[in-house]
């Protein structure tokens, strides 16, 4: 299939801004759903009667729903109405919350977060392909892609903040029962306001890709999880053989279809490269180490679990605010997107021994320069998620950088625990720091050529 950018209708701006506003919105609720669970685990899990592997999939199960379903979900928004997709999982977010703040076992928790995680999917990938068609390109699209991962480190800074307070006042479920009410608001505004764009051409479902695609990253997911309690075990084994046949499976239909769920010619694109990398390794790098340092603080320098967020939140926040003045950066998208890789690994550097004795000014210190380099990460990605693909198609590419994202974070954290699990907190935390700051330079050094191979 031969790859054009057709010419969307112009967007009226004050529909153009109720537009941008729902996505900033998106965002938020989705971040804010996504962390949560952060510095609340062990409270839940120990209400919930989770196993061995329960708190594991408490907080990977939201991963796993948004990995599966990110593509499908940007397929169906482009072909079917990109507010359809947006309403419908937002209403979808809400159902997940209220069923999460009503769990009386741990199964029934790891349905809740499966759900958002599928229905965050939908609201992600519908927000964003609008912002693709509101916004053709030009300054307008670099400001409003910033502010739009400005959304993401303001959401990532309040999940924990807002699940340790109302943790801390009243109970874990609180901030779920939260989110419902938020959700269920900003569904019945965005049916009521947003206007409706899609594909000028509708293409035909690609159900046996959407299936070996869900139900591979799904195998090769529960792999990681179920890895975090030993890698020898039969279902581990199980899980990625299955997800090797189901992957394989998904390249062989795509490559053989005349309309793929996602064109794999895009991967000769240098553009889409660099989004859809950038997106792995931050996954990996960056949102995997993040996730799991409050629980680091818990456990190795007894911090509670409110004081470990409002720590986390000045890496968050910071992320917030570079995200926003990122524009003003006047640079490519992809040397932005290298520099806050290298941020990132410097700030990550400057983080070692948290887990022991590290003077709590350098530790601040990692945590703002780390901030910055991930906020300039957001406001790159958004703005190549969309920029590397056909507008037609602009809830697809944002699809498949954010599958990246996620499945690169569940991953992240798998290795994190696995080698703390291996070397113990203080020494395991350590490598895997020096690790991931590795992986973050390197990823820099990548962007950086194939942008060169692009001019």
């Amino acid at each position: 299939m031969t790859l054009t950018r057709s010419a969307p209708a112009p967007t009226a701006p004050h529909a153009a801004g109720t537009v941008a506003l729902a996505a900033c919105a998106a965002a938020l609720l989705a971040l804010v759903t996504y962390t949560v669970p952060m510095v609340t685990l062990s409270q839940a899990a120990a209400d919930l009667g989770a196993g061995p592997t329960g708190p594991a999939w408490m907080l990977n199960s939201i991963s796993l729903g948004l990995s599966a379903l990110l593509l499908v979900a940007g397929g169906l928004a482009d072909d079917h109405g990109r507010r359809r997709a947006y309403v419908a999982g937002t209403w979808a977010l809400a159902a997940g919350a209220l069923l999460a703040a009503l769990s009386t076992n741990t199964a029934m928790f790891v349905v809740a977060r499966l759900v958002q995680g599928g229905a965050s999917a939908a609201m992600l990938a519908g927000s964003l392909g609008m912002l693709g068609h509101a916004y053709p390109g030009g300054p307008d699209r670099v400001r409003v892609t910033g502010r739009y991962g400005a959304m993401l480190g303001l959401g990532i800074a309040l999940g924990p903040l807002l699940s340790g307070s109302i943790a801390a006042a009243w109970s874990w479920r609180g901030v779920h029962l939260l989110i419902a009410v938020a959700g269920a608001v900003l569904a019945v505004a965005a049916g009521r306001v947003l206007p409706e764009s899609r594909s000028d051409r509708r293409r035909p479902h690609d159900l046996p890709g959407a299936v070996t695609l869900a139900l591979g990253t799904a195998a090769l997911l529960t792999g990681v999880t179920e890895g975090r309690l030993g890698w020898n075990r039969p279902v581990v084994y199980a899980s990625f053989a299955a997800a090797v046949v189901l992957l394989a499976a998904f390249t062989l239909i795509e490559n053989r279809r005349r309309e793929p769920l996602i064109d794999l010619g895009l991967l000769r694109r240098p553009l889409f490269l660099v989004a859809t990398s950038g997106a792995f390794v931050t996954g990996i790098a960056v949102i995997g180490m993040m996730s799991y340092l409050p629980t680091v603080l818990q456990v190795t320098r007894s911090l509670t679990p409110l004081t470990s967020a409002v720590l986390f939140s000045l890496w968050s926040g910071m992320s917030f605010l570079a995200s926003l003045l990122a524009r003003h950066l006047r640079v490519h998208s992809g040397v932005r997107l290298a520099l806050g890789l290298l941020l990132s690994a410097a700030g990550a550097l400057l983080t070692l021994g948290v887990a022991d004795a590290a003077p709590w000014t350098r530790v601040v210190a990692g945590l703002v320069v780390g901030g910055v380099g991930s906020g300039l990460i957001n406001a790159s990605l958004t703005h190549l998620a969309i920029e590397s693909v056909p507008i037609a198609r602009a809830s697809m590419g944002s699809g498949a950088n954010n599958t990246a994202r996620y499945v690169g974070s569940s991953l992240g954290v798998a290795a994190m625990t696995t080698t703390i699990g291996a070397l113990g907190w203080q020494h395991g935390t350590d490598v895997t720091t020096v690790a991931y700051a590795l992986i973050a330079a390197l990823a820099a050094a990548l962007t950086l050529a194939l942008g060169r191979s692009r001019a």
